[in-house]
């Protein structure tokens, strides 16, 4: 996937988010496209609460203010269906009544021309070629998650959130997957949020570090 005219800065403007009257973050950041910026911080510090302010599906309970910006729009107010961003979490969440091909085919705009070529190609990618007709309960961990990575570019998202993506892998694979994931985020050119509590987690993916208290 090459960079596109689809860049853009992620933006926080002035995010303060609380809980029952006491906060809870405060953020002002700009992500560039291409960089990934990691907030570190203990549970219950916040992290999650910030993707899913960024995501569009914050609870009502908690208190936000503020603006995320993506490129020249506010899409603060907008559904999170709307939004163009990407989320990749701790599980890869396949679709386990669809192939892996089908899995990828979802992640495709409605309207893209030539899916079949377009699977075909992304799992050549990832090293999968042939596997398009496979149950996703047959594939690794690691199989996986590749899967779940194409399946976000695929959906050609204007920025991603990433919510421990390689928490729950071995040592060796979670190596692999943080140069998979954060070199194909940069080559793409999409600006990204990282959540987690893993140093190396952050120390891969190269960019500017905020720690939540």
């Amino acid at each position: 996937m090459t960079q596109s005219c689809r860049e853009s800065h992620l933006v926080f403007d002035k995010v303060h988010i609380a809980l029952h009257g006491r906060t809870l973050l405060t953020l002002d950041a700009r992500i560039a496209p291409g960089e990934v910026l990691t907030v570190m911080g203990p549970s219950g510090s916040g992290k999650s609460t910030l993707l899913a302010f960024a995501a569009g599906f914050l609870s009502p309970a908690f208190e936000a203010e503020g603006q995320v910006l993506l490129g020249e729009h506010d899409i603060t107010a907008l559904p999170a269906e709307r939004r163009g961003v990407g989320l990749l979490f701790q599980d890869p969440l396949l679709f386990p009544h669809l192939s892996v091909g089908g899995n990828l085919r979802f992640g495709l705009p409605r309207a893209a021309p030539d899916k079949a070529a377009k699977v075909a190609a992304a799992l050549a990618a990832i090293g999968l070629a042939g596997f398009g007709e496979r149950d996703p309960a047959t594939l690794s961990g690691g199989q996986q998650s590749r899967v779940a990575l194409m399946r976000l570019l695929l959906s050609t998202p204007r920025a991603v959130l990433l919510d421990e993506p390689f928490s729950k892998l071995d040592t060796a694979l979670r190596n692999e997957m943080r140069e998979l994931v954060f070199s194909r985020l940069r080559e793409a050119g999409l600006p990204s949020l990282l959540v987690t509590h893993d140093h190396q987690d952050a120390a891969a993916a190269g960019g500017p570090i905020i720690t939540l208290e």
